[in-house]
């Protein structure tokens, strides 16, 4: 008898390879299991699978390390600190689809609950005083920066990252949903998803890595954030939803080093929903892009909304779509034509024209550096199942 299966047996974890023949029997792949820990010291793939992550696992130097598309890799917070860490030299390749991405996860489901991936590199940085060298605030204290802008770190693409966040070890901050220190530009970051982390859901210490495709969703910090000097120019197609609690669309700076480089990203959507507020009562953080510390950049085809009036107590801030939040920014930056922000539609958001964070720093964009129209769209990205959870889509 001729048969033909196209049938996918999630609730056992098997894939049923489609067949078609005369009396073939069906080839049944089971979903691989196993723990992942420690440093991983020789090349590993890690097949299609449902894996536990636990603990700080290290991709040494010269390894790399590979998923296959569709696989699941989930944390549990209740073992302690839990993150992905690519070292200096040490390769990550994700090879999901649009329709089965890599989903690196926790059990909890509660944003802040481990410290996602994490990658360093060797690439150009700039930090606070000029310096081109400066250690993480991870918790792992590691040094980044240095000289090889075409650093690879290996392909990221089709990868989202859920509930990321936490704190790891002694470290200063929190972490991303994405971290990326000093990485280079021979490194692909594409098509991935930060979803509802308890800090930033992207950001950038230095290097000259860019990134296209991009979903930040429910963040409580910043959708996008970057400082020592990132310098990434080819950016594309960054979206932003921030519900719930979440602070800048983007917050921008550059160590207060008054470069002569910046990054450049075009198609970005912005947009905040009615009755997001921000991560922390009393600072407020309610604007779509902030400057500050030197920050500067290259911007194009945006659409913001969504970030009007914010009241707390009884006093109402007034959203922006761009706010300058100290004069040397002002001055060096606004001024001397490094901020551009270009064919940017703007809806449901108090301040339309770009305002400094004080009443002293009066901001005015050089002719054609800040340009207003009614026909952008954005960010283009297609749905599918790397932009879906618990079946809604992430793009709204």
């Amino acid at each position: 008898m001729k048969t033909t299966f196209f049938t996918l047996a999630l609730a056992t974890g098997l894939f049923l390879n489609s067949c078609t023949s005369n009396d073939d029997p069906i080839v049944a792949t089971p979903a691989a299991t196993g723990e992942i820990t420690g440093t991983i010291t020789a090349n590993q793939t890690f097949a299609y699978g449902n894996y536990t992550l636990k603990g700080i696992v290290k991709v040494a130097s010269g390894v790399t390390v590979t998923f296959d598309a569709g696989s699941t890799i989930t944390a549990n917070k209740t073992t302690g600190d839990n993150a992905l860490v690519v070292l200096n030299g040490g390769k990550l390749n994700i090879n999901g689809t649009a329709d089965k991405p890599v989903v690196f996860t926790e059990a909890s489901a509660t944003p802040g609950s481990w410290g996602g991936i994490i990658m360093y590199g060797d690439a150009p940085i700039k930090a606070i005083g000029g310096v081109t060298t400066s250690t993480s605030e991870d918790g792992n204290a590691l040094p980044y920066g240095g000289t090889n802008a075409t650093h690879n770190g290996g392909s990221l693409n089709y990868a989202r990252v859920e509930y990321a966040g936490a704190k790891l070890a002694d470290g200063t901050k929190e972490n991303n949903g994405f971290t990326f220190y000093s990485v280079g530009s021979g490194t692909t970051l594409d098509h991935l998803v930060s979803y509802k982390g308890a800090d930033d859901g992207y950001e950038f210490f230095g290097g000259t890595v860019s990134m296209t495709n991009a979903i930040s969703y429910g963040n409580y910090d910043d959708a996008f954030d970057w400082q020592d000097g990132w310098q990434g120019q080819n950016n594309a197609n960054w979206y932003a939803y921030q519900t719930g609690k979440g602070n800048y669309g983007m917050e921008i700076e550059c160590s207060n080093n008054n470069n002569s480089f910046f990054p450049k990203i075009t198609n970005i959507t912005l947009k905040r929903e009615a009755g997001c507020t921000p991560e922390v009562a009393g600072d407020i953080q309610v604007d779509a892009f902030q400057f500050k510390k030197e920050g500067n950049g290259d911007y194009s085809n945006i659409i913001i909304s969504g970030y009007g009036d914010y009241t707390e107590g009884t006093t109402v801030y007034k959203g922006a779509a761009v706010k300058i939040q100290d004069a040397t920014t002002n001055t060096n930056q606004v001024n001397g034509s490094k901020i551009k922000l270009t064919n940017v539609t703007i809806s449901s958001t108090s301040q339309i024209t770009p305002v400094g964070a004080t009443s002293s720093i009066l901001v005015n964009f050089p002719v054609g550096n800040f340009a207003t129209t009614t026909t952008t769209i954005g960010a283009s990205l297609k749905a599918g199942g790397w932009a879906t959870v618990s079946g809604a889509s992430l793009i709204k």
